[in-house]
């Protein structure tokens, strides 16, 4: 059974589904079940259950299986959790961040930054050139940026990922 104390779990599918679909999955009851049960259940609302519901099936962590009655010719959609494969959503999904983590490292690197003091604007410098190293929001010089220290940060970070589980 998977931990949903899990913090890497925990994230991971609140940021697939919602802090509501997280909740529906901890209080969700037991074997196959309804939409409506389920909402009964949680008290977490229908509509939420049917979104939650469909976005754990197209990634594979809800089993859904249809019955029709044979004397009113109704379907009824049984659900039941399967959170057996989330080690590898985990690993799929670090392999997405280190990999646009390493773009935005060669980004940094490769690249002279000048940004608004304001806060408005974050350029390149040839984007700053063409603007004559004017804020085009708010009209202040545009000031040279060292990145070291975020280059630094994405550097640990990947660091970070590579030594870690899953």
């Amino acid at each position: 059974m998977t931990d949903l104390n899990d913090p890497v779990v925990r994230g991971y599918l609140i940021q697939l589904m919602g802090e509501e679909g997280l909740e529906m999955i901890e209080k969700m009851p037991e074997g196959e079940v309804t939409d409506e049960q389920i909402a009964e259940a949680t008290g977490v609302m229908l509509n939420i259950v049917r979104r939650t519901l469909f976005i754990m099936n197209e990634n594979k962590l809800a089993i859904c299986r249809r019955e029709r009655d044979s004397s009113s010719g109704w379907l009824t959609y049984l659900w039941q959790l399967d959170l057996s494969d989330i080690e590898s959503h985990l690993a799929k999904e670090k392999k997405r961040l280190f990999k646009n983590l390493q773009l935005r490292l060669e980004s940094e690197e490769d690249n002279v930054f000048y940004t608004c003091p304001e806060g408005c604007v974050r350029f390149q410098f040839n984007d700053a050139s063409e603007c004559e190293f004017l804020c085009p929001a708010c009209g202040e010089d545009l000031m040279f940026e060292d990145n070291s220290p975020m280059v630094e940060k994405l550097t640990k970070r990947l660091e970070e990922l590579k030594t870690s589980n899953p």
